[in-house]
């Protein structure tokens, strides 16, 4: 059985997503997971400006609903073993980290590189619109490093992420992360790994 999952590296909640889908998937061997890249900000700059919370605060009515937000995305992430320095992660351009994770899905590298990725950015506040950041971290994955080095100075996986981005505007979907199964509609993976496996449990096993 094959399950799609729309996500973008600067989003917390793909993380925090991510992890509660793993939980889901605990029993079930016969799962593939295929990531699938849509862009928060595909206008976004390779230069790293404000940090995630000073993005999160510019949408809300006060410095106090501001620190709750923030404090509540932290909260939900350490429930699931993560640690989400939204004062240290500064929003950048993630096409290349895109590319990225459809390099690392050619070698059945996907989640690693994804998880690299996430971590890196999330945890570490790694800039991921860096080339010598992201060839560090997809070598850490497990990809080689010549070839990692050469995917991100040129323009492989392109037309994947593009692709990516294509499916989603034609399903209807706007936002990440977002989970669709077999043929069924698709709906927000920010739910509780019981509501998860159960959404997997309806559909038929491979």
């Amino acid at each position: 059985m094959r399950v799609e999952v729309y996500f973008d590296i600067l989003c917390p909640w793909c993380y925090i997503g991510k992890r509660r889908l793993t939980t889901a998937l605990a029993d079930r061997g016969d799962v593939e997971v295929v990531w699938r890249s849509l862009e928060l900000d595909p206008d976004g700059s390779a230069v790293a400006g404000p940090t995630a919370a000073e993005v999160i605060a510019q949408y809300q009515s006060s410095p106090e609903r501001a620190a709750a937000r923030v404090e509540h995305i932290q909260a939900l992430g350490a429930a699931e073993g993560l640690e989400l320095n939204l004062h240290k992660a500064r929003p950048v351009n993630s096409f290349d980290a895109h590319r990225l994770v459809r390099l690392g899905a050619s070698h059945d590298l996907a989640d690693q590189t994804l998880e690299a990725l996430l971590h890196g950015y999330h945890t570490e506040g790694l800039d991921i619109a860096a080339p010598d950041v992201l060839a560090a971290l997809g070598v850490s994955a497990g990809l080689d490093p010549t070839e990692v080095r050469r995917t991100l100075a040129g323009d492989a996986f392109t037309q994947h992420v593009r692709a990516d981005e294509r499916s989603a505007v034609e399903r209807g979907i706007r936002g990440v992360p977002t989970l669709v199964t077999g043929e069924g509609p698709p709906v927000s993976l920010i739910q509780d790994p019981a509501v998860l496996a159960g959404l997997l449990e309806g559909t038929p096993r491979a």
